[in-house]
């Protein structure tokens, strides 16, 4: 429980834990974001990493002189790009075998089932889709790497999808996140970015299941 209060609190506090990371580590700092972006798209059981927010965050954190926003954009969209390629080649290789596996207790089935059904109905598309929707993004190249998608075709979406990702969020962020009314109530911005993400998501999971009730319980 601890662990998840603590992690609530980075993810609504993310404007002053990220102040205090590049004023405590400096050069440092980004690498650290480095790794946060490349674990949330990269590691199957890390999907509730933020990443809308925390790009918005940063974005906002460049105009202050904290952070070069070229080289932010650039190293955050190379984190972007490997984490699904590797997160591709995880499923690619021994997908199959963590979905057969009884004993599986990290990644869930769940969201691997929401993403497939995501993956079917927008084939190569959702690797580039996906990025903006939290949770899914995780799982979408995991999903393709067990569909057997060709690495030039998943790399075309993937680049695309990162590189629209990283600079739509820190661009936001770099252009209005100073903005005083923006700035003075940073906390329930990020509370909007997130309930935005999550909406797509939701409504998606809803349909599925009035699919699955239509299923269980045939229309006359």
């Amino acid at each position: 429980m601890e662990i998840i209060t603590q992690l609530m609190d980075f993810v609504i506090h993310i404007d002053r834990h990220l102040a205090e990371i590049i004023q405590n580590y400096g050069t440092w700092a980004y690498l650290i974001l480095f790794i946060i972006i490349f674990s949330e798209t990269g590691l199957v059981v890390t999907p509730f990493l933020p990443g809308d927010s925390m790009l918005f965050v940063v974005g906002a954190l460049c105009t202050t002189g904290a952070l070069n926003i070229n080289l932010a954009i650039l190293l955050l969209i190379i984190a972007a790009v490997v984490g699904n390629t590797l997160n591709y080649f995880i499923g690619k290789m021994i997908g199959e075998r963590i979905m057969e596996s009884r004993k599986n207790r990290f990644v869930k089935k769940e969201y691997i089932g929401k993403a497939q059904a995501f993956y079917d109905k927008y084939g190569g598309k959702a690797i580039f889709l996906s990025r903006f929707l939290p949770i899914l993004r995780t799982f979408a190249p995991f999903v393709a790497g067990i569909g057997k998608m060709s690495f030039d075709k998943f790399s075309m979406y993937n680049i695309a999808g990162a590189a629209a990702w990283v600079l739509v969020f820190m661009l936001g962020g770099f252009f209005f996140g100073n903005i005083p009314i923006v700035k003075e109530n940073l906390t329930y911005v990020i509370f909007g970015i997130i309930f935005v993400s999550l909406l797509p998501a939701v409504i998606t999971g809803l349909k599925v299941k009035k699919e699955e009730m239509k299923v269980i319980i045939p229309e006359e």
